[in-house]
């Protein structure tokens, strides 16, 4: 049996018009019966570095059993010259989150999609303790199950305080081997209770994986890499997907 967790998460490919750009991570969040494509928003444009794709691409699994079915789903990032993704920020500054909202009526009538909704969001920051070991479900240098179309698992562990923002910002960091193409992957807590029928997603959502963190004075030659990253607080998600 599939564990329903993958099928939350989809491999996001940037375009500029037929220009294959870059490869990430995103999933599906679901609220009031209206459906969102969650990833990190230098994914969708990152001015610095030049990054402006002016569309997205999705995958979709397109039969209940058989993953090797899938289809590709263009997502346009622009209408009459204006983003149609939300970002979000807060007293720290900008939030490396965006939401873009989906119309199910556009998918393919057999598409498979799972998605978190606000109840796998915590009540509480302090219920998880430092060290707890966490799930980054996404899709490293567009490495996946190439045939099921299925994203990976890297483990991780809380690595700063659920219940402090780090440095004033509003992430929180994870210790975790991870590599460029996982931005935008969700970060999960298992939850307390093993999947049935009415319960597929016994998961928590922490977080969005956004970037590798390391110390800006670290010597190449001399110091590894900390191995730490930010993951932005999911309950972001209810600013940005507020009617």
């Amino acid at each position: 049996m599939i564990e329903q967790v993958l099928l939350t998460a989809t491999r996001v490919s940037t375009f500029d018009g037929a220009r294959a750009l870059t490869n990430a991570s995103g999933f599906f969040f679901e609220r009031q019966g209206r459906l969102y494509l969650v990833t990190s928003r230098h994914v969708l444009a990152d001015e610095a570095s030049g990054h402006l794709p002016d569309r997205i691409e999705i995958e979709l699994h397109t039969h209940a059993s058989d993953l090797t079915q899938s289809t590709g789903f263009s997502v346009p990032l622009y209408r009459d010259r204006r983003a149609v993704w939300r970002q979000g920020e807060d007293g720290g500054g900008d939030i490396d989150v965006a939401v873009i909202e989906l119309q199910r009526a556009a998918f393919p009538p057999s598409a498979q999609v799972r998605a978190f909704t606000p109840a796998h969001l915590l009540r509480s920051l302090d219920d998880v303790d430092i060290g707890s070991p966490l799930a980054i479900l996404g899709f490293p240098l567009s490495f996946h199950d190439t045939v099921h179309h299925l994203p990976i698992v890297r483990h991780a562990t809380l690595a700063s305080s659920l219940g402090l923002r780090f440095q004033g910002h509003g992430y929180f960091l994870t210790d975790a081997r991870t590599h460029r193409g996982a931005s935008g992957a969700p970060v999960l807590l298992h939850g307390p209770r093993r999947r049935s029928a009415t319960d597929p997603l016994p998961w928590k959502l922490l977080g969005v994986h956004s970037a590798r963190m390391d110390m800006r004075n670290r010597d190449d030659r001399q110091d590894e890499a900390l191995g730490l990253n930010c993951a932005w607080y999911a309950d972001i998600l209810l600013t940005l997907t507020a009617a």
